[in-house]
């Protein structure tokens, strides 16, 4: 598996990173990203998405902000 490149390890925080932030944050985050992952679909359906591949990083990214939100809610 080839390594991540900076660029993308910039547009997607760390697991790491995701959990040290707060629920306000992480859900202002998810908001963000479902925003994104909706232009996105938008883009693959009219055919201007260059990079598909995009679009399964981008789910896995939303159901990794959700797991740990939900987690953070069953904590508190």
């Amino acid at each position: 598996m080839p390594a991540k490149s900076k660029t993308e390890s910039a547009a997607r925080p760390s697991v790491s990173d995701l959990r040290s932030m707060t629920s306000e944050d992480l859900q202002k985050l998810l908001r963000d990203q479902r925003e994104e992952l909706m232009q996105s679909r938008f883009k693959h359906a009219t055919a201007q998405l260059e990079k598909t591949s995009e679009l399964k990083a981008m789910r896995r990214q939303v159901a990794r902000i959700s797991t740990i939100l939900t987690e953070k809610e069953q904590r508190a």
